[in-house]
């Protein structure tokens, strides 16, 4: 008995296995698909911006001195 999962593009069975080289996706056309959403932003993971998330401050960040304007 094989297990068999939902390609997350088109939602067909795909069998998760050496016959599938695409897993979990059922063909390249759904893999590339899914790196498409991807790239332009359509699937996101939530949560807030990384740039938002800490300053460098809170690092103890030091300037290296070839950003330090004079």
């Amino acid at each position: 008995m094989s297990l068999e999962v939902k390609c997350p593009t088109c939602q067909d069975q795909v069998k998760w296995g050496p016959e599938s080289p695409f897993r979990p996706f059922c063909s390249e056309r759904c893999r590339l698909i899914d790196l498409g959403e991807w790239a332009d932003e359509s699937r996101k993971i939530k949560g807030s911006p990384l740039n938002e998330a800490l300053p460098f401050d809170e690092f103890d960040y030091q300037e290296p001195d070839f950003f330090k304007q004079d």
